[in-house]
């Protein structure tokens, strides 16, 4: 399989303290990979870097084997990188469907102000994730956490990325709602998307990872397939608590 993002030597410190320190990863096409660890160790940092909303102390990222790191984050976006957020940040005044549309327009967010938009294509994509028409119509302060889930997904599915960054998609959710999303997950990846995620539900994330990276402040502890790493001592002690 061919690197669709590589990390080398990434580090950044707040404040004299190590974030992450020398970190180097690859992730192929076409893979899912898990990114697991306690509480600051540094996950969703790595994110924040990888997507620009941290500029790095010293390292390189390579997406598609092209150097990124002096890319602003619209131009990593552009390429085809997007993410999640551990608390959702859609667009309070806007509904569920000019939500999605804001994503079909990258390149110019007030685009949609002066210049008609595909809405049958906004209304197709939020029915992918499980919307139905009335929900499209709605307001983001209406939905339930799931929805809200569900939304940070359309959103960032409207982008058409080929990686995508999951930063905790299941926290908060019921066991009906994880089922709907780790569905979703899978149908898209049929059609070739990438990702990382990031959660601390190990239960729901072991059936859809290829391989999981482990980390501990800012540093890789291991990684391998789910039950390598779960059942790795080091790994225990760090994350588990055992």
């Amino acid at each position: 399989m061919t690197d669709l993002l590589a990390v080398q030597d990434l580090s950044k410190t707040f404040g004299g303290l190590s974030a992450v320190k020398n970190l180097s990863f690859c992730v192929s096409e076409g893979e899912t990979v898990g990114l697991i660890g306690p509480n600051g160790a540094g996950k969703t940092t790595i994110f924040n870097l990888i997507m620009n909303e941290f500029r790095p102390d010293s390292g390189e990222i390579f997406f598609k084997g092209e150097a990124i790191s002096r890319y602003p984050t619209h131009e990593r976006v552009k390429l085809g990188i997007a993410r999640t957020y551990q608390v959702p940040r859609p667009f309070s005044e806007m509904t569920v469907g000019e939500n999605i549309r804001v994503g079909l327009l990258p390149d110019n967010l007030w685009k949609m102000v002066t210049e008609e938009t595909d809405e049958a294509l906004e209304i197709e994509i939020g029915r992918s994730v499980g919307f139905d028409d009335h929900q499209i119509a709605q307001q983001p302060s209406e939905l339930a956490m799931g929805d809200l889930r569900r939304l940070e997904l359309a959103r960032t599915l409207a982008i058409q990325p080929s990686l995508l960054l999951l930063d905790e998609v299941f926290a908060g959710l019921t066991l009906g709602e994880i089922d709907q999303i780790s569905e979703l997950l899978v149908e898209r990846k049929k059609y070739g998307l990438t990702y990382v995620m990031v959660s601390h539900d190990l239960r729901s994330m072991a059936p859809l990872v290829d391989r999981v990276i482990a980390v501990s402040f800012g540093e890789i502890i291991t990684e391998g397939t789910f039950d390598e790493v779960v059942n790795n001592k080091i790994v225990q002690e760090a994350y588990l608590g055992q």
